[in-house]
């Protein structure tokens, strides 16, 4: 029998090109949880590792602006979706690009290890840096952005056999690590890129 391509896959592969087949679906649907309002004293912050094993922090990419997401590399539509959006960010910027580091961190870091993160990034675009870590540094990571995510498994279920519940959306980091704004998910990439714009001449243009 022929294996069908998860949903991510698919939507890479007619958007950006052909991609590799991942692990299997998540076997029950996943759905993105609420946003949180942010308070004043958003402090986001992260410890985490990128595909070649590096440790990286929020402080590594001081000077440029960070859009970041969080995730699961089996999402079946939520996250091909917003990394399908990364992309399109990036085009709109052309040469602005440059200035803005787009950054995937996982949920699920039991099932999404780094060479799993390398592979799915790349198939939406390679500017993309997917980050992974312990699931006590993801979980200290997406609490300081107000991102929640819990494991869904149906009664019964083999222990590997679950999916993720989490926040969606995008997160606007400035030049110097600090909050700026929340994107909600399905925002039109266009209105994105035109708010990052102005960030940026807001920060002088440099």
């Amino acid at each position: 029998m022929k294996r069908l391509l998860p949903g991510w896959a698919l939507l890479a592969a007619l958007l950006v090109g052909p991609t590799a087949v991942p692990a299997a679906d998540a076997p029950v649907p996943a759905r993105h949880l609420p946003a949180v309002e942010e308070p004043a004293a958003l402090l986001p912050r992260y410890l985490l590792m990128d595909p070649q094993g590096r440790a990286v922090t929020i402080d590594d990419f001081r000077g440029r602006f960070q859009l970041i997401t969080f995730g699961f590399v089996s999402c079946p539509d939520v996250c091909p979706t917003t990394l399908l959006e990364f992309k399109q960010v990036l085009d709109l910027l052309g040469d602005q690009a440059q200035r803005l580091q787009p950054i995937f961190i996982t949920v699920d870091p039991e099932r999404d290890t780094r060479a799993v993160l390398r592979e799915y990034t790349a198939a939406f675009d390679g500017r993309i840096l997917g980050l992974t870590g312990s699931p006590e540094l993801v979980r200290r990571a997406a609490d300081s952005f107000r991102i929640q995510y819990e494991k869904v498994r149906e009664p019964g279920a083999a222990p590997e056999n679950y999916t993720m519940n989490h926040t969606a959306g995008m997160v606007l980091l400035d030049t110097e690590g600090r909050f700026l704004a929340r994107f909600a998910y399905a925002m039109p990439a266009a209105e994105i890129a035109r708010r990052i714009r102005a960030a940026m001449s807001a920060d002088g243009g440099r």
